[in-house]
């Protein structure tokens, strides 16, 4: 474990496989990891410049991929935690997709098509801003979008048997991928109702803010309840030992992005990347390269 995040201890925020979770027993907030903004803004930077070394390895060793997910309630900070945890990668080997309501195109192919077009491919980091999840957590709470998936068989989204299945496919997709060399670190960030009113309400009282302020995400506040209990269900049926769920306090943005920076160097730090070893005739290559050079 690295000195600079001893205080981190990110392993008290993965859901373990199995278990059940329940929302209203972890916190959105916790005990601040850092003492003031500039020792924030340190701590950040020491750990983003650690992403950009584990990144170039990544890269250089083109082996392995890393699929990061960002599931939360709206205002919660994803974009936000997007923009400074991953601000020291190199742009030419990392991709962000971003998923909103489903194409025409997209809804004639299964559930699991859309994202599947933007997977990382090897020796690069791919970034889903929400992600395949919608289709167990917006989905749920509002079936009547599955008539526009005109499925072969009539779904009954109140039976859990369909839920279940949905669950299961995304298992056994996170497990395909796993085997295939994509690293797979799921992250929910768990905001209050209070910080997000709050939120909303910074939106609307500040001009430069407005642009993020959507009415029909008020409207989605009136679903809190339902919501989390989707969240709840997909959390305790997909967090696998291949593909980890974390629950991350978002109420406190600084914490909540520290805690994520850890966890992504960790990841990336356990699949022991190294830049390649060059065989004999490659070495020899080289040295004849800068012998011309030289001349």
């Amino acid at each position: 474990m690295k000195k600079e995040d001893e205080g981190l201890r990110v392993g008290r925020f993965r859901v373990k496989p199995g278990s059940k979770v329940d929302l209203s027993r972890w916190h959105t907030r916790v005990p601040d990891v850092y003492t003031d903004e500039a020792d924030a803004q340190r701590q950040l930077a020491l750990q983003v410049g650690r992403t950009s070394e584990l990144q170039d390895m990544l890269y250089a060793s083109d082996r392995y991929s890393l699929l990061l997910v960002f599931q939360a309630m709206d205002a919660a900070g994803k974009d936000g935690a997007i923009k400074h945890v991953m601000s020291g990668v190199n742009p030419q080997g990392c991709q962000v997709s971003s998923f909103k309501q489903p194409s025409t195109e997209e809804l004639d192919h299964d559930f699991l098509w859309r994202t599947t077009l933007q997977l990382p491919e090897r020796g690069r980091i791919g970034i889903f801003n929400r992600s395949y999840y919608e289709e167990v957590l917006v989905v749920r709470v509002h079936p009547q979008y599955l008539a526009a998936q005109r499925l072969p068989d009539e779904p009954k989204p109140d039976s859990k048997g369909f839920w279940q299945q949905r669950m299961r496919s995304i298992r056994d997709y996170e497990a395909h991928l796993a085997r295939n060399g994509t690293a797979i670190v799921k992250f929910f960030l768990h905001v209050s109702t209070g910080e997000q009113r709050e939120r909303f309400l910074d939106r609307i009282d500040h001009p430069e803010k407005n642009w993020k302020f959507n009415g029909g995400d008020v409207e989605e506040r009136q679903h809190w309840n339902e919501y989390m209990r989707a969240y709840e269900a997909a959390l305790s049926a997909t967090s696998t030992r291949d593909a980890p769920w974390y629950v991350v306090p978002a109420d406190d943005k600084k914490n909540a992005r520290l805690i994520m920076s850890a966890v992504i160097n960790r990841t990336l730090e356990s699949l022991d990347l190294a830049y390649p070893k060059l065989d004999k005739a490659r070495l020899a290559e080289l040295k004849s390269a800068r012998r011309l050079l030289q001349r």
